[in-house]
């Protein structure tokens, strides 16, 4: 369970990295779906050939990211690797000695770089912030409110697992799966 909850955190902190940006970029929609402007090619991709690590020179060109940061991602991703190819040991013989180091450095990273989106694009863009003092430390960002859920329900008790489950289905009544 541990080893799944991981491998699912490390994908959202890959979308963090390369689906934000590539939002950013998106200038309009057309029957094939979203249209990514030109600045995406010039100003992201070209700076590597892996579209993550352009992503992550991205931003740290924004000043979202420090090097530290890169290599703390690339502890995280060794990590992940380990884990996806090496399960089946990893069931006999245990999670690798830096799991939980490494699980919370994911965890700090997708913070921070959500956070700098909210603090640097969308408040500044969004009227209600106006004028109102922001205290960064306390924006919770969706992707690790999500993640929260996802831990509560995966490794929580039977309580907090089945106060989500029934937050769900008074939500979405018409929703059948079983329990």
């Amino acid at each position: 369970m541990l080893a799944s909850i991981y491998i699912a955190t490390y994908e959202i902190l890959k979308d963090s990295i390369i689906g934000r940006i590539k939002d950013f970029y998106v200038t309009g929609f057309n029957e094939n779906g979203e249209i990514v402007g030109e600045d995406y090619q010039s100003k992201v991709l070209s700076k590597n050939k892996s579209v993550l690590y352009a992503s992550l020179d991205w931003l740290q060109e924004s000043d979202a990211i420090t090097d530290d940061d890169i290599e703390t991602f690339n502890k995280v991703k060794q990590c992940r690797n380990n884990i996806a190819h090496e399960i089946s040991r990893m069931l006999s013989e245990g999670l690798p000695k830096d799991f939980s180091d490494r699980f919370s450095d994911m965890v700090s990273l997708v913070s921070k770089i959500e956070r700098w989106w909210i603090v640097n694009f969308e408040i500044p863009l969004n009227p209600e912030f106006a004028d109102k003092e922001i205290i960064e430390d306390e924006i919770i960002p969706g992707p690790i409110a999500g993640l929260r859920m996802m831990i509560d329900v995966a490794l929580g008790d039977d309580e907090k697992s089945k106060y989500y489950i029934n937050e769900f289905r008074k939500n979405f009544p018409n929703h059948k799966f079983s329990s």
